[in-house]
């Protein structure tokens, strides 16, 4: 078993592939985005979010030990969902306005501490798929794989308005595009930890990729990799 560390841009399919390499190499997936929108999510519910979307940081920090995040599988619906404070928050977090609150709640120092310790432990393991945007570079710098997802700007938007809609939630292209682009400059721009491809990652591009030929791709790079790690000598 080897450990997998997947980043990349919003919207990518990075969590789609990621669980798709879990379940096919029966490793187990921790999705750390999810993480984030659940601390956003508790942001949101204890009135911590100001109308301009600034963030109260003094009364999340002083929050974060009373914050607890897990990750159960659903059997009905055959996914791991997530839970906050013992709660069930899968259906409440995947929406655009706790996608940008959560963009805005990464940026901060104690909570990247918060998450990242819990992510550092989990990746000790042998057989973890982990998906971010600093698994390669700051969480997971030990993994055997690291791939860094892109795609078009405009494919990644028309996904991403598919999965709201496939989720009964209405937006538009524009609203999409306009979040995308403001969630990129602060991956990309943040002062902790920001967007960056690890020097020994693999660019994946699936624009024009299908689901099972990215698959494909990474289960060839799963293979080489897994080869390069019990014989060292062939890397």
């Amino acid at each position: 078993m080897i450990n997998i560390a997947i980043d990349g841009y919003s919207s990518c399919g990075k969590s789609t592939i990621a669980k798709a390499l879990a379940k096919a190499l029966h490793y187990h997936y921790i999705d750390t985005g999810a993480m984030y929108r659940a601390i956003a999510l508790f942001a949101v519910e204890q009135n911590f979010v100001n109308t301009d979307n600034s963030i109260n940081q003094e009364a999340l920090n002083h929050s974060l030990d009373h914050i607890q995040i897990d990750f159960e599988f659903n059997s009905d619906s055959g996914k791991s969902e997530v839970f906050l404070n013992g709660r069930p928050v899968e259906a409440l977090i995947r929406n655009i306005k706790i996608a940008e609150i959560a963009s805005k709640i990464s940026q901060l120092r104690a909570v990247r501490n918060k998450l990242q310790h819990v992510q550092k432990i989990l990746g000790t393991k042998k057989g973890v798929v982990m998906d971010g945007r600093d698994i390669g570079t700051v969480v997971m710098p030990q993994a055997e794989l690291k791939i860094f997802m892109t795609a078009d700007s405009l494919i990644r938007a028309h996904r991403r308005l598919l999965e709201l809609k496939s989720q009964g939630k209405e937006s538009t292209i524009e609203e999409v595009l306009d979040n995308q682009t403001k969630r990129d400059y602060e991956d990309t721009h943040r002062a902790e930890d920001p967007l960056v491809m690890a020097p020994d990652a693999l660019l994946l591009d699936n624009s024009k990729l299908t689901p099972d030929e990215q698959l494909s791709i990474v289960l060839q790079w799963v293979k080489e990799k897994s080869v390069q790690h019990i014989y060292p000598s062939n890397s």
